[in-house]
């Protein structure tokens, strides 16, 4: 397990400059990433993730700095019916990843802690998937209109192969005539 430092590692470039890292920049990324796995119900006990807001979204995160790697170790709740083995697996891939992309860090190791699994609460409960339910009718409805176009389409160009085929009948005899005179 990582132990937390408070430590902030220099990075020496080769413009003479260098770049520091606090803790609580590598914790965000970290809880980021964390948000887009499916299957991670919350990271640290919050039942929200919020960057603006005022929760801490780095709760559950701790994070080791050395002078140009980092040690991650996160507590999460994973969702039920999820394969716990196969989040985690997902979780410390998309934390390395957006870690070591974002600041050029090697990342040792992530470490997950799993704390709990979480039940996902009725849909009477949750607002915000109501909406989603009265979206997709929408989408089905939309399929038709567009099947009606097509067809339209079709109809409009089968009238006008007709047209263009009788004006060009009309065009031949008429050529002929004027030939024989």
């Amino acid at each position: 397990m990582c132990e937390v430092t408070d430590l902030i590692p220099e990075t020496e470039e080769e413009t003479g400059g260098k770049i520091v890292y606090a803790n609580d920049v590598i914790a965000t990324i970290a809880a980021i990433a964390a948000q887009d796995v499916p299957g991670i119900a919350d990271v640290g006990g919050s039942s929200e993730f919020s960057l603006f807001g005022k929760k801490n979204i780095t709760k559950g995160i701790k994070i080791e700095l050395g002078a140009e790697e980092v040690c991650v170790d996160v507590y999460v709740n994973v969702r039920y019916a999820f394969k716990i083995r196969e989040v985690c697996e997902k979780l410390q891939y998309a934390i390395k990843d957006a870690i070591e992309t974002m600041t050029g860090l090697n990342v040792v190791e992530v470490n997950v802690f799993v704390q709990a699994v979480v039940f996902d609460k009725p849909a009477a409960e949750k607002p915000k998937e109501e909406p989603e339910k009265v979206a997709e009718p929408a989408k089905k409805e939309a399929e038709p209109v567009a099947e009606e176009v097509v067809a339209e389409v079709q109809e409009t160009e089968t009238e006008a192969a007709a047209e263009a085929e009788a004006a060009a009948e009309e065009t031949v005899p008429a050529e002929t005539d004027g030939e024989e005179a």
